[in-house]
Parts: structure tokens; C-alpha cells; sequence
């Protein structure tokens, strides 16, 4: 299963116990694909960034590079399609739907209410990572 994780999914995995530490858990363990591209891992060390990303992060005992550079080595980095302009106006929307075309990903993962508005996007849904780690779940169980 090939899969695109938008970066606030990405960010909720590596820091904190759920569903999107699960998909995370599951590439790790080859059970599925996760795909990533050079701007969507520099939007992730953007946001880690954040001030309320400090405290999780000193948590983890992992600094910001290795959390990143950790996911890095997970994800197999795909350069972004091209695509139209009739995607959402947020360049970082985009971002993940260009590069999920590109991975020709089964779905694309996110928390983005904009994305998940969309519900699909060139026939990958876009779902949110509950639903994401139970489809995963279905498909390993044999379903």
C-alpha cells in the first residue's frame, strides 16, 4: 500500500502514541510505502519548529534533525508532479496532492480539513489517519 502522509500527520506520528505513530510504525516494520518529497520534509522541519513542537520533541530524546532525517529514511523521497491549478490555494495543500500523483499513491493521510474536504483527488482518497491505519489494518489481515 502506497501511502502519502501530509506533514501534520507526519508531525502527530513521530511525537506522539495514535494512529498516525501506527502508519508510521507499520512502513517501518514494511508492512506498507510511505512516500515524501524534499518540500514536504522542509515544511516538517518548518513546523517542528514551532514553539509548541519544543517540549514533545525534547521528550522523544530525538532532536528536531533526527526526527526528520529518521522519517526521511522511511519515506521514499518522489519528486512532485506537476499539477493544475485547480488544487486548493494553499501552495502546502498542493504540495502533498502533487506529490501523492507522483508516488501514484492508494491514498493520501492527513489532518488538513481542507484536504480531507476534498475527499479525493485523481481517484487516491484523501483520508484522515484513523481510517488510514484501519484500512492498513484490513489489508494485512488478508481483507
Amino acid at each position: 500500500m502506497r501511502i502519502v502522509l501530509d506533514t501534520n500527520v507526519v508531525a502527530s506520528g513521530l511525537l506522539w502514541d495514535g494512529p498516525p505513530a501506527a502508519l508510521i510504525d507499520a512502513a517501518r516494520a514494511g508492512k506498507i510505502e510511505l512516500f515524501t518529497s524534499r518540500a514536504l520534509l522542509a515544511e516538517l522541519t518548518r513546523i517542528l519548529r514551532r514553539a509548541k513542537f519544543a517540549r514533545p520533541i525534547t521528550v522523544s530524546g530525538a532532536s528536531l534533525e533526527e526526527l526528520v532525517l529518521g522519517y526521511s529514511e522511511i519515506a521514499t523521497e518522489i519528486v512532485p508532479a506537476s499539477i493544475s491549478a485547480a488544487v486548493p490555494a494553499d501552495p502546502d495543500d498542493a504540495m502533498v496532492l502533487a506529490s501523492a500523483l507522483a508516488a501514484r499513491a492508494d491514498m493520501i493521510v492527513s489532518g488538513d480539513s481542507d484536504l480531507l474536504n476534498l475527499k479525493s483527488y485523481q481517484g487516491m482518497p484523501i483520508i484522515a489517519a484513523t481510517e488510514a491505519l484501519a484500512r492498513v489494518t484490513k489489508a494485512g489481515a488478508g481483507g
